[in-house]
């Protein structure tokens, strides 16, 4: 197995047992929890906020991996990492002051991150990824899981990598969007350190046993 880390999207585990959820695919191997926030306007979706993080964050064992889908996320940015964020990923296209925002993230305690929209060139975040800790590619639009996995994307990745080893900022790389079993190599290939999965972590039997075969799947 690789060793790139694994963050199951709680997105996709069963709410009516989220804390036993969580601590199963921690068992089971998973390295991160990932917490999607979207306002169902900067996304054509509504789900997890401020409350979900902080209810959470007591039994989680570990970090927290929250990715903003919202409007103006530097309205939120001193809550979010109240809440209990470790990890607070902001995406280019949603704020004016974004390197603003990411240095703020930095100074309340938390890792800053970056990630952009599939159409969105990734030049645009190159002059942030010295103020950041993880990049966030998008394999999917933002706003719905269960989508497939686009391929096209996949040369963010190497090129971040590229960047990376070229001196231009110290940051992990980071996959969200129709991750599984067999986009989870192509992933790993072009560099990804860290694979976001819902569906893929979650599906079967609700136990430590089969989330921990999907984790490794990934692996």
């Amino acid at each position: 197995m690789s060793k790139v880390l694994v963050a199951p999207s709680i997105l996709s585990a069963d709410f009516s047992d989220l804390r036993n959820e969580m601590n199963k695919v921690t068992d089971a191997g998973a390295d991160w929890l990932h917490v999607d926030v979207m306002d169902g306007n900067f996304v054509p979706n509504l789900t997890l906020g401020m409350p979900i993080v902080k209810s959470i964050k007591p039994h989680a064992k570990i970090p927290l991996d929250v990715h903003l889908m919202i409007e103006r996320p530097e309205r939120y940015i001193e809550e979010f990492i109240k809440a209990g964020s470790d990890y607070l990923t902001l995406h280019v296209e949603s704020t004016d002051v974004l390197e603003e925002s990411l240095k703020k993230i930095r100074s309340l305690g938390a890792k800053p991150g970056i990630t952009l929209r599939p159409k969105t060139k990734l030049e645009d975040i190159k002059a942030y990824l010295g103020l950041v800790d993880l990049v966030l590619v998008m394999t999917v639009e933002p706003g719905f899981g269960g989508q497939s996995f686009m391929a096209d994307q996949v040369e963010k990745i190497r090129q971040l990598k590229k960047w990376r080893e070229e001196g231009l900022g110290n940051y992990l790389i980071e996959v969200d969007g129709g991750v599984a079993e067999g986009t989870s190599k192509i992933c790993i290939d072009a560099g990804a350190d860290v694979l976001v999965a819902g569906s893929a972590v979650f599906k079967g039997e609700k136990t430590v046993a089969n989330y921990q075969i999907n984790i490794q799947k990934l692996k």
